[in-house]
């Protein structure tokens, strides 16, 4: 028996945004870190000297330092303000990987500084976008099986995850729509006995980095004076603290309006250049910044269908005998989805799309045929926020997981094409 089986396996969600790392069996992730790498590009941007004798052993240790001077998360943050010398970039766009070598540092801390593994004791469980190409999932087998070294890894849909993280009900229910609002990318991803509709899923440009930018957009036109360099950073933390969804966007703005003293709240803090206080009102962005996702038009010029629309086109495009039960178990993932009464003003507005749509019906038979009334049901939980690891987490408890992975042998035996194709789940629910 492979030894490694006996020992947890390593769970990595890596998100446009955040990385959320731990090992299988545990509830929460060990570590959340933004997925940023901090690079000194000092060392490579040395002028050459142009003697024929020039100290090659000094370029070539120059070279190894700028491999090995890197840092990754909140540090990179800190490094790139402190210091110059520190470029910073993100390895994931869009929720695809857009930097395979960032990205291959990024593992690189995970395993080693933060998770503190021996990667060759243990399996992997990665994570990927829905939409992400076969290609993808080679290279990142390439760079866990030659560079790790690892016994076996299993790259997992996002979306499935989410749903079986198994919150939705007592028993894990293995059908319904995944929601995934991430900060980079939303998918909104039909889900039928375990295996993804492909050709139903939807993903918008709206996502949690837009309601920070319009956020930061609303603070500046109304004047706050706010430290340029640290204004989206502040917007971020005014969108994850005070904003929240509200049931009508009038009656909020009356509220606001009648009673500016108890909806207003207030941010400080300390200039980081002069270290002199500053102070802003945080109004109306409260509950504008959430509302991108129900009337886009606010924000986009482009873009104008609300998120409950595109949720019910995903359901509508699926087979029809999947429907019922895709609306019966919407599952809410991401951590944009956390904002105060976000699943309630969803299921609303679903709810009206699809009596609106019976009604309609009813009328265009007469009243001869009575629809069956559709059951509408957005599920929300606090899990929500790292669903998708605790999903990653949960499944790779389950003895069945170490028999569903690609093993090193397999890929000594059949190279990086093992990994194209991954059955979700491989019958294992």
């Amino acid at each position: 028996m492979d030894p490694s089986t006996s020992r947890p396996a390593v769970v990595i969600d890596n998100g446009t945004g955040y990385t959320k790392m731990g090992f299988a069996g545990n509830v929460e992730p060990c570590f959340i870190l933004p997925t940023v790498v901090a690079a000194n590009e000092s060392f490579v941007n040395q002028p050459r000297a142009l003697t024929k004798g020039s100290n090659w052993l000094a370029q070539h240790s120059a070279g190894v330092m700028a491999d090995l001077d890197f840092f990754i998360g909140e540090e990179a943050l800190s490094r790139s303000k402190s210091s110059s010398n520190y470029n910073l970039s993100n390895p994931i766009k869009h929720g695809q990987v857009d930097n395979w070598d960032s990205m291959e540092r990024f593992w690189q801390q995970c395993i080693f500084n933060y998770l503190r593994c021996d990667p060759e004791d243990h399996y992997f469980l990665l994570t990927e976008s829905p939409m992400t190409a076969p290609e993808n999932r080679e290279y990142t087998g390439e760079i866990m099986f030659e560079t790790f070294n690892v016994p076996g890894l299993y790259i997992a849909v996002q979306p499935v995850l989410a749903l079986a993280a198994g919150y939705t009900a007592s028993k894990c229910e293995m059908t319904g729509v995944v929601v995934d609002v991430g900060d980079g990318a939303t998918h909104v991803v039909p889900v039928a006995e375990g295996y993804v509709i492909g050709s139903s899923i939807k993903s918008i440009p709206i996502s949690g980095k837009d309601v920070t930018l319009f956020v930061q957009q609303l603070m500046k036109e109304r004047g706050e004076h706010l430290p340029a360099e640290d204004s989206f950073e502040i917007a971020r933390k005014v969108k994850e603290m005070h904003c929240y969804t509200c049931s009508d966007i009038v009656k909020e703005f009356n509220k606001h309006d009648k009673e500016p003293g108890k909806y207003t709240k207030h941010w400080r803090g300390t200039k980081p250049k002069t270290g002199a206080p500053y102070s802003c009102d945080v109004g109306y962005e409260r509950f504008l910044g959430p509302e991108v996702f129900f009337s886009p038009e606010i924000f986009y010029s482009d873009f104008v269908t609300p998120l409950p629309e595109v949720i019910d086109r995903c359901i509508q495009s699926a087979p029809i005998d999947t429907r019922r039960a895709l609306y019966k178990n919407i599952v809410l993932s991401g951590g944009s989805t956390m904002f105060k009464d976000f699943h309630r003003r969803l299921q609303r507005d679903l709810k009206k799309i699809v009596d609106d749509r019976i009604l309609a019906s009813d009328a265009r038979l007469g009243g001869n045929v009575k629809a069956q009334p559709v059951e509408v049901n957005v599920v929300s939980n606090p899990i929500q926020r790292y669903a998708v690891w605790f999903g990653g987490s949960v499944l790779a408890s389950t003895p069945e997981f170490f028999a569903a992975c690609h093993t090193k042998t397999e890929y000594e035996e059949y190279g990086a094409s093992i990994c194209r194709t991954n059955p979700v789940f491989k019958g294992m629910y």
